[in-house]
């Protein structure tokens, strides 16, 4: 009988669900231009985890562009964690069944670890002498930034230059389309993701300009060399929110919850905020941002909610099918 039930028990034990194991390994889904920063922030992560756990873990990563990754996930990529780009990623993952409604409140300052902004990055010694959003359509400059309907790189490029030109024809929307329109036909080609731009600009020599998050410029000239390029802040940006999510779904069904919140939690500790700030990214822990501040320069940055109504209101009015993306793109 001993025997007996120490069989049912190990069968038992045989049956239990991969969920009740502790996974060793997460995938983090995160933006198209987030590798090198990621990369860093992965090892950081693995040797404290480690050190504090005893217990030994990898992390994958998955990069695409942000609204791209949302789609992939509810079409079966099983991805622990989300670090996007836009929060409305995010939120279609809410509407999904993938992320809880509340998951701006299980991280501090609204579940963004760090922020950016759209700025410029133009071949050394600026030769086209571009300082600001205006100098974009003109006649003579080629601008490179991805597609705003599959890249939310390109939607905070499309929703700067918008804020510029209201703010600059006092809020006249018939200019302000005629800008955008023509921004649009200074693009030679638009990429699908923000490193792909990145490509275009620096591989291929395409354009006088590359617009993308300062983060990323910062890493473009860091990578390729300081004397190859100048980075240029325009007069006012857009705010560029960096949101996090655990995929509920997913960790509910491997088991990995714990892993991935302490994943999530290590960028915004001191170590994984100097990380970020290394990688050109604002951080919100106020020792550190002081530390790098001599870094970056100032700049004044609006808001999606202050002049948008918020990225509900944004992505209907400007990127849903036939929405003012759709009016300009398609008659370019």
């Amino acid at each position: 009988m001993k025997r007996l039930l120490l069989v049912g028990a190990a069968i038992a034990m045989l049956s239990l669900p991969a969920a009740a194991q502790t996974p060793d390994k997460l995938l983090n889904a995160s933006y198209d231009v987030a590798r090198e920063l990621f990369a860093d922030i992965d090892r950081a992560f693995v040797l404290r985890y480690t050190a504090e756990t005893g217990q030994a873990v990898s992390i994958d990563q998955s990069h695409a562009g942000s609204s791209k990754q949302a789609r992939a996930i509810m079409e079966g990529l099983q991805a622990d964690v989300v670090t996007f780009n836009q929060v409305t990623d995010v939120s279609a993952l809410v509407d999904g069944g993938f992320v809880s409604g509340d998951w701006q409140t299980e991280f501090p300052n609204a579940a963004s670890p760090f922020f950016s902004f759209p700025a410029f990055l133009v071949r050394e010694g600026n030769p086209k002498a571009i300082k600001d959003w205006s100098d974009l359509v003109r006649e003579d400059v080629k601008v490179v930034f991805p597609n705003p309907k599959t890249s939310g790189n390109a939607r905070y490029t499309y929703l700067a230059a918008t804020a510029y030109a209201r703010e600059a024809f006092k809020g006249d929307e018939t200019k302000v389309k005629a800008f955008v329109a023509k921004l649009f036909d200074n693009v030679p080609v638009f990429d699908t993701g923000g490193r792909a731009a990145t490509t275009t600009f620096v591989e291929r020599q395409i354009g006088d300009v590359l617009v993308t998050f300062e983060s990323e410029t910062k890493g473009i000239a860091k990578e390729f060399g300081e004397d190859k390029f100048n980075i240029v802040i325009p007069s006012m940006s857009l705010l560029a929110e960096f949101p996090v999510a655990i995929i509920d779904k997913v960790v509910d069904e491997r088991g990995s919850r714990s892993v991935a919140k302490a994943y999530l939690d290590f960028l915004y500790t001191p170590e994984g905020q100097k990380i970020s700030a290394d990688h050109g990214n604002r951080v919100i822990d106020e020792s550190v941002a002081a530390e790098f501040a001599d870094q970056f320069p100032k700049v004044r940055l609006v808001t999606v909610e202050d002049i948008f109504g918020g990225w509900k209101k944004a992505s209907a009015d400007h990127f849903a099918a036939g929405a003012m993306v759709d009016q300009i793109y398609g008659n370019r």
